[in-house]
């Protein structure tokens, strides 16, 4: 092999990657301005919430009717990675992003990393096939749009990079498209910013020195983490299958789980819980006195959103329960509040999702260096402890196909 043929693999991969990280940095920067405006309109107007059965009723016809090739969502884009399936439709983009928006402006609880890996996915899958790229190509660009979309909004490019490698496969790390997907993250975070996006600040958490017994409360903290995890997961699970069931029709699911959410809005009395709920998120670093369910219910809220069928991803809202549990947690422990709301933070997703790496990464580039070792420890105990759940149901799909296997170096 010459020099020359050495040389271009990189180059092309670099390449690439910037021309995914573009485009998805792109998409992430117009999703954020629609989802701030969405948001605004609504705490403005808090009277579109009792619309919420309405706007699921037309989203749902929305889906139902133009939807069904990309209805499997992030999922489809694990197996699309795997499989080397049929192109992701170019309409996953436009659909995913007014759907999420909609679902934001009239009030469900969501959160935003789904649609930004979708937009990602989606956009690089029409790329990669303009470009005529060979499937081993195309799988890498599918991970490089992930992680693109994933650090861009969340304003995280190096846990994007690992995010887009970590989660297609639990328990598994795609390094074949680390290249891509790290220079993918990178150009997608620049270029949300480029665009004049400001993501939320959260606090830099103090440094505290890890001890016995604070590695002790620290496994106690995981197991409560893990609990409130398989909660979750198994009640959005449930609650989708049992509408499924009794629901034959997306439209009717929506609108009878819009109708949940304004019920359990109007019992509760407060919008904290609608939406993606960044305020209490914030309160929850500094809080005494966050009251000690607030986590329980935002759980609740979102799944019920998620479980009928509304548009979103779960990042947002899952930072919302760990932080507010973590508060709790810290708080009967003996734990600063700001450094276990800071674990908390990351933990839930970290098991939820099953990237453990990605989210202790993505802690300290939100929190900054001192919330290690803590961060890392719990994610992972917390993930190992979770068991063989995700919100992905397609993870634990391919993982299982790859169970005979005996390297993940691809």
């Amino acid at each position: 092999m010459s020099r020359l043929q050495r040389f271009l693999p990189p180059t092309q991969w670099i390449a690439l990657g910037i021309a995914v990280g573009l485009v998805a940095g792109s998409a992430s920067a117009l999703f954020l301005y629609a989802l701030a405006y969405a948001t605004d309109v609504r705490e403005r107007n808090e009277l579109l919430v009792f619309t919420l059965p309405v706007a699921g009723l037309a989203i749902g016809w929305l889906y139902e009717r133009f939807g069904a090739p990309i209805k499997a969502g992030n999922n489809l884009v694990i197996d699309t990675i795997h499989d080397d399936g049929p192109e992701i439709p170019l309409r996953m983009a436009p659909m995913v992003l007014v759907g999420t928006v909609l679902t934001h402006l009239f009030g469900g609880s969501a959160g935003r990393e789904g649609t930004a890996v979708q937009l990602g996915a989606s956009l690089t899958d029409w790329l990669s096939h303009r470009l005529r790229v060979d499937p081993a190509m195309r799988r890498q660009l599918l991970a490089a749009g992930v992680a693109a979309g994933f650090g861009s909004v969340f304003g995280t490019p190096i846990a994007g990079a690992i995010f887009g490698l970590e989660f297609v496969r639990r328990g598994r790390i795609e390094y074949a498209a680390l290249v891509p997907a790290l220079v993918g993250s990178i150009v997608g975070d620049l270029t949300t910013r480029a665009w004049g996006i400001h993501h939320t600040d959260y606090p830099t958490v103090a440094h505290e020195a890890l001890s016995i017994p604070l590695l002790g409360k620290w496994c106690a903290f995981a197991v409560a983490i893990a609990l409130a995890t398989a909660c979750f997961i198994e009640l959005t699970h449930f609650l989708k299958r049992r509408s499924e069931q009794y629901l034959k029709r997306l439209p009717l699911r929506m609108a009878v789980g819009g109708a949940i959410v304004v019920g359990l809005w109007q019992l509760v009395g407060t919008s904290d819980y609608l939406g993606l709920g960044v305020p209490t998120i914030v309160r929850a670093f500094h809080d005494p006195d966050l009251p000690v369910y607030a986590w329980a219910l935002k759980l609740l809220f979102t799944a019920v959103t998620l479980g009928a069928g509304f548009l979103g991803g779960e990042v947002t809202p899952l930072f919302f329960v760990g932080a507010a549990l973590g508060s709790v947690l810290g708080r009967a422990l003996g734990i600063p509040i700001e450094l276990a709301a800071g674990v908390g933070l990351a933990a839930v997703f970290a098991a939820a999702s099953s990237t453990p790496l990605a989210l202790s990464v993505m802690a300290v580039e939100l929190l900054g260096g001192n919330i290690l070792p803590h961060v890392a420890i719990v994610c992972v105990l917390a993930y190992l402890l979770t068991g063989p759940r995700s919100i992905y149901p397609s993870q634990l799909r391919q993982a299982d196909q790859a169970a005979p296997t005996t390297s993940s170096r691809r």
